[in-house]
């Protein structure tokens, strides 16, 4: 293994993710934050706007790091691809602690840029930790909401199989970013909330670990609730599954041109 290469592609990983957190968090921020006029009407744009912004976060962070690391920005992604594409597994923790460093970092400049909104919204951090990771519907009904991320990164992963499968119908020119997002934007309208459509342990942990170190409360990590651990094992579950279920249901049985 090349360090200097693996330096490079940790790096893309790091600066994607962050671009991803980044937008994404923010969207969230500016509807919670900024989401209801002085009648009470929703502005900002609700929930579609989180959907469609979360998108657009995920086709720019893997413009951004689609040439050099392949743009995984996800440890569902990269364990998925370790299992089934050959990705070395020597690198597999290096890219999730990349990943997770991004999550964290986007965290930081979203909270950063939004301190003085969040102190007067909520003076005390202590219901406004939502916004940088994910919470069940149903706090006692857990299964229900490790249920919907395994579902959701399940389609995740079999849908970037299908559209970035040589053998399949790629989507032309460098349009897979694009199409990704897409997929994030029509998972995000269709489960999201149930758990809050995390589908990536990077997206929720990072974030989370700052929201702990910044002094949020009921963050999920330190709150002895425990929900951490959902948007982790869950993703990864599903992503497994989805890439199972691609390869053996659809895979198999396109034409090799080798």
């Amino acid at each position: 293994m090349n360090r200097s290469t693996l330096i490079g592609e940790l790096l893309s990983e790091f600066l994607g993710t962050t671009v991803l957190i980044t937008i994404g968090l923010g969207v969230v921020a500016m509807v919670v934050l900024f989401g209801h006029g002085l009648q009470g009407e929703v502005v900002n744009g609700g929930y579609t706007n989180i959907t469609l912004a979360w998108g657009l976060a995920v086709t720019l962070g893997i413009y951004v790091a689609g040439k050099t690391s392949g743009a995984h920005l996800n440890p569902a992604v990269t364990v998925t691809l370790a299992v089934f594409r050959g990705f070395s597994w020597a690198k597999v923790v290096p890219y999730i602690l990349a990943q997770v460093a991004g999550g964290f970092v986007g965290a930081a400049l979203v909270f950063a840029n939004y301190q003085a909104a969040f102190l007067a919204f909520d003076p005390n951090l202590e219901k406004t930790a939502g916004v940088f990771s994910t919470f069940p519907a149903f706090p006692n009904q857990p299964a229900a909401g490790f249920g919907d991320q395994v579902l959701g990164t399940a389609l995740l992963l079999f849908l970037i199989l299908a559209v970035t499968d040589e053998r399949n119908q790629p989507p032309a020119s460098n349009l897979a970013p694009v199409v990704v997002g897409m997929i994030v934007v029509a998972i995000g309208m269709s489960m999201g909330a149930m758990h809050g459509y995390a589908i990536n342990p990077a997206r929720d942990f990072g974030p989370r670990l700052f929201s702990a170190v910044a002094g949020f409360k009921n963050n999920g990590l330190t709150d002895g609730t425990g929900v951490f651990w959902i948007p982790i094992i869950g993703p990864i579950l599903g992503g497994l599954i989805g890439a199972a279920l691609y390869d053996f249901g659809i895979r198999r049985f396109l034409p090799n041109d080798n």
